[in-house]
């Protein structure tokens, strides 16, 4: 489902890109070609006017003595050259900036009138030619025998086919097509790979939050399923004796009561674990003394510390004010501390700590014992979860740290626990001040 998921998120956001890419891509390459179109436009224009002819010019010696008329190439022009076609479309005149041979210019003309096209680009000899046509009219155009004897001829419906080298400017969209397409397919390559990134980064969270709330309905389900199975037998015990008292069948009735305490104080905790994950939990938010808050609490379970044996030692600082939900602080504290009961050697010790910085309250218990496992202490936060699995009927569901985590982060504080195994084992939660 995950994969499915991610591949989906890769997909769409290969989709999105690469479509922006194109249509950035098309712009630029649109905008240049028309530039280009544009600038060689102008050119063509400017050499077709270099060579003006009237409708009864007389051109001098451009017949039957040569038909070739070169030029000195303008600095501002690139190649191009000037034919004159009569009506039957044959060469009658030619006026170049290109050392060329005349059966190439008359190659040229041929394959301009082939196109059917007024202007239009033609491949010639290896270079791009653009050319426009004109017509001109009747022309009246002189030339020379071979004996020198000079001669006027009358052509009737006359055409000039300007042509100008575009061999550099088509050069310069094909290396920028190129160009685009390498850059292109790699962007794609590097698109991908941050696809995958940040696809997987993006589901990471879901799908840790889905297997989180799957292990939880399991594990819910599993401590649910002891309580209902004991509270089953039970009543079939009273059911299998229905003519006996209540009283003589006592036992029975308590571990009923028992396991439906027990179950009423876990549905309680995930309820409340439930609620956490949803929406944020109104709190009280009311000045009161932390100091005084903790000592009470603390001072509430001295009578099971010294039953234990254990040695309880305390440094409060005195008269911290803070904003916050008081009961819910002590719920916190007492879960810290009964765990630090729990997981004490004999005649061990317990250190608490209370005291304040500039920004921050930093409460801190610490107890003696075999301390937790580097295998365990990422987890120990986690629902259901237990470092000891021989606790797992001792009437802990292993929901107090989970419980504990879930109020401090609702007040913006932060809950931490350090360990060192075979000697101790340190819970630490801090809360600021502007915001507690």
């Amino acid at each position: 489902m995950f994969k499915k998921l991610r591949n989906r998120f890769i997909m769409l956001n290969m989709v999105i890109i690469s479509v922006m890419m194109l249509a950035a891509f098309a712009v630029i390459y649109i905008m240049t070609y028309t530039n280009i179109q544009n600038e060689n436009n102008a050119k063509l224009q400017k050499v077709s006017a270099t060579y003006t002819v009237g409708k009864q010019a007389i051109l001098p010696n451009t017949m039957f003595g040569g038909r070739i008329a070169n030029g000195t190439i303008p600095t501002d022009y690139t190649l191009s050259f000037n034919i004159i076609i009569d009506s039957d479309g044959s060469p009658v005149s030619i006026h170049s900036f290109v050392d060329m041979p005349e059966k190439m210019y008359i190659k040229a003309a041929e394959l301009a009138l082939s196109t059917g096209k007024h202007a239009a680009n033609i491949s010639l000899d290896g270079k791009r030619w653009m050319f426009q046509i004109n017509e001109i009219g009747n022309l009246a155009m002189r030339g020379f025998e071979d004996n020198g004897t000079g001669k006027v001829v009358q052509l009737i419906n006359c055409s000039k086919i300007s042509f100008l080298d575009i061999t550099e400017s088509q050069g310069i969209l094909t290396n920028l097509y190129i160009t685009f397409a390498v850059i292109g397919f790699l962007m794609l390559f590097v698109i991908f790979g941050i696809s995958v990134f940040f696809a997987r980064r993006s589901v990471a969270p879901v799908e840790i939050a889905y297997m989180k709330q799957k292990q939880f309905v399991t594990d819910a389900s599993h401590e649910l399923k002891t309580p209902i199975a004991s509270i089953g037998a039970n009543t079939d015990v009273l059911l299998a004796n229905k003519q006996e008292t209540i009283e003589s069948q006592k036992k029975w009735v308590e571990y009923i009561k028992a396991e439906t305490d027990r179950m009423g104080k876990l549905v309680g905790n995930l309820l409340y674990l439930a609620k956490t994950d949803n929406v944020e939990i109104g709190m009280d938010s009311l000045p009161f003394n932390i100091s005084d808050t903790i000592r009470d609490t603390v001072l509430s379970m001295e009578a099971v510390v010294f039953e234990k044996g254990l040695m309880l030692t305390q440094s409060i600082e005195p008269n911290i004010i803070i904003n916050g939900d008081s009961d819910k602080l002590v719920q916190v504290v007492k879960i810290l501390f009964d765990n630090a009961i729990k997981y004490s050697n004999k005649n061990g010790s317990i250190d608490i700590v209370l005291e304040q910085t500039r920004h921050q309250v930093v409460f801190t218990i610490k107890n003696t014992g075999d301390g937790i496992s580097s295998e365990h202490l990422p987890k120990i936060f986690d629902r259901f979860y237990r470092t000891d699995p021989s606790r797992a009927h001792d009437g802990s569901y292993g929901l107090g740290l989970s419980i504990a985590k879930a109020i401090i982060d609702n007040t913006g504080g932060k809950i931490y626990a350090t360990s060192v195994e075979g000697e101790s084992t340190t819970f630490m939660f801090t809360l600021n001040k502007n915001n507690s």
